[in-house]
């Protein structure tokens, strides 16, 4: 899909099987463990590792997929191969022998192969019977692994090495080869990989399209890529019956939502506007969409779904707009078709196009309410339809208000040591109530900020207290304990707090206070009254004038010091500075 896209956008037949493995370009983006959407390499313990590896060259990122598996990482192979790739920790090797066997892979044995030829080396294994120990290891049959373990050391008693070295080879061997990668499954895996990040790293809207459309029906993955574009700079734009596709697609350095992603909209459907658009050329407006698209294609709940989707956002009318009137729309203009169809003509329906050429006051169609939604209700309706904030989002605009309740953002929360105390902010998704196996309430939902997300868990005895707080699309700051134990890490929380955020920004208040009155301690009282107001309103001092006017010096507060514009602030302000402050 993504090779399609590319020769849409560019012209360029990209020979994916034959990329650059060296691309430093490629390399780079691996090495900043900006990851996401790359196969097996999107994890947030692997970028970690990614980024402590910096890996210079294919052979490293094949290194990774048999790295990041549960026998090298039970060894903290992982860990040491990028150490001593990075000059943290000396190379060492269990005998000197073992180098020519393990050198380009620092002294770890890390393939199945390097069992192999350990066993070939030390113990005077067959290649046959070198197989036979991987198996063996393999089926964790602790009597065969007894016996293999007798045959390994007495192997390399025999050859001269020791029984000594035999033991402490086969404490390496057994745990790992259980879980070992071979080389070639490895080298195949990571060039799959390499070829998704070159992808990413030289074509990041196709690529990122591509996977939107292949997550379209999982809202969860589908959230993730869309904060991946949003962190890359890359829009994403809500679906359109003018400019969509049936899937998403690039435009332009954005990408448009596909019209088959949203909720409600088959694509027998999508594809009938889609033939009419192509055929006919852009729709005008709504009227014109109803005038020409098939009649299959008008069922309400698809033209609802689309309109509350902003499907309809480029034809000039509003999302409210057109659901307030779009069934009186529709069954107007299938009547006037239907009458058409039977050669019934009306007084105006054939004067050209929607009755431009007669007055205004003959224009039988139901007229189109220039009303919108607020932004909050506009945003839980494109989530119902789309599964994410796609044209706007309930904490843009509200960054510096949120950074002063949280601690840190969810992606650098993602990074933290397990069972940290940490307290973030961000918007309640996906939020399910559900019953222990003793019948207790308790709450699992996903926390969302700009950039990334977090699964949070509310057990019972916290959701006593908290429960009733959580609604889907709240703003809310939670405290609770890392649990990283697992790839995906998640947050138990203990303490919930809803945030009041003025959605559509709030204007700035001004404070006249006469020079003389800003002594230390009144500074001091300011401030603590200040922050006990947390919003999004600036706050401009006006020192150094007299009641009744603005004017003087004008001192804007750092945005910690933003309020919420209540009249229990100002009632507090007129108090602590006197009844001649203005507040404005």
């Amino acid at each position: 899909e993504s090779l399609v896209l590319i020769k849409e956008s560019h012209g360029i037949d990209l020979d994916i099987d034959n990329v650059p493995l060296g691309d430093e370009i490629t390399l780079e983006l691996l090495r900043r463990g900006d990851s996401i959407g790359v196969f097996q390499l999107e994890g947030g313990a692997m970028r970690t590792l990614m980024r402590s590896l910096a890996p210079t060259s294919f052979d490293d990122v094949a290194a990774l997929v048999a790295l990041y598996r549960p026998g090298p990482m039970a060894a903290n192979m992982h860990n040491d191969y990028a150490d001593r790739k990075n000059g943290r920790q000396p190379i060492v090797y269990l005998h000197e022998d073992a180098k020519s066997l393990l050198e380009s892979t620092y002294g770890l044995p890390i393939y199945q192969e390097s069992i192999m030829r350990i066993a070939q080396k030390f113990a005077g294994y067959t290649l046959a019977e070198a197989d036979n120990l991987r198996k063996a290891c393999g089926k964790k049959d602790r009597v065969l692994i007894k016996k293999e373990r007798e045959k390994f050391v007495e192997g390399c008693d025999a050859t001269g090495y020791g029984r000594d070295l035999g033991t402490a080879w086969f404490d390496i061997i057994e745990p790992f080869a259980d879980y070992a990668f071979n080389k070639s499954h490895s080298y195949g895996y990571g060039l799959v990989s390499f070829q998704t990040a070159y992808l990413k790293a030289h074509y990041p809207v196709e690529y990122l399209a591509a996977l939107l459309t292949s997550v379209k029906t999982s809202q969860d993955k589908a959230a993730v890529y869309l904060a991946e574009c949003r962190g890359m700079k890359i829009d994403v734009m809500v679906p359109c019956v003018n400019a969509s596709s049936m899937d998403f697609a690039p435009r332009g350095g954005a990408i448009r939502f596909g019209l088959s992603a949203v909720r409600n909209v088959g694509e027998g459907v999508v594809g009938k506007i889609i033939d009419e658009r192509i055929a006919n050329g852009p729709f005008r407006d709504f009227y014109d969409f109803c005038e020409r698209v098939p009649e299959s294609a008008l069922n309400k709940r698809a033209i609802e779904s689309l309109a509350k989707s902003g499907a309809f956002d480029s034809l000039n009318h509003t999302r409210k707009g057109v659901l307030m009137v779009h069934e009186a729309v529709i069954e107007q203009t299938l009547a006037r078709r239907r009458e058409r169809d039977s050669g019934i003509m009306s007084l105006f329906g054939d004067m050209g196009d929607g009755g431009s050429a007669l007055p205004r006051a003959f224009d039988e169609r139901t007229p189109i309410p220039e009303v919108e939604f607020d932004k909050s209700e506009r945003l839980a309706h494109e989530k119902e339809m789309l599964g994410l904030y796609v044209s706007d989002h309930p904490l843009l605009g509200a960054e510096a208000f949120l950074r002063r309740k949280a601690e840190l953002t969810i992606a650098d929360a993602r990074e933290r040591q397990d069972g940290e105390i940490l307290t973030l902010g961000g918007v309640v998704t996906a939020l399910q109530r559900k019953y222990t196996k003793k019948g207790d309430l308790m709450a699992i939902f996903t926390l969302e900020d700009l950039q990334s997300s977090i699964e949070v868990m509310i057990f019972p005895k916290a959701m006593m207290e908290h429960g009733h707080k959580l609604k889907p699309d709240a703003v809310v700051v939670i405290r609770g304990r890392l649990d990283g134990r697992e790839d995906e890490p998640k947050l138990m929380g203990m303490d919930v707090q809803v945030i009041e955020v003025i959605q559509d920004g709030a204007p700035p208040i001004r404070v006249s206070v006469p020079a003389e009155g800003l002594s230390e301690v009144m500074v001091a009282k300011l401030k603590t009254l200040l922050l006990r107001y947390p919003g999004q309103s600036q706050v401009f001092l006006h020192v150094g004038v007299g009641a009744g006017g603005l004017g003087g010096k004008v001192l804007r507060l750092p945005d910690k010091f933003c309020v919420a514009a209540t009249s229990p602030l100002f009632a507090e302000l007129s108090v602590l500075l006197g009844a001649s402050a203005i507040v404005g």
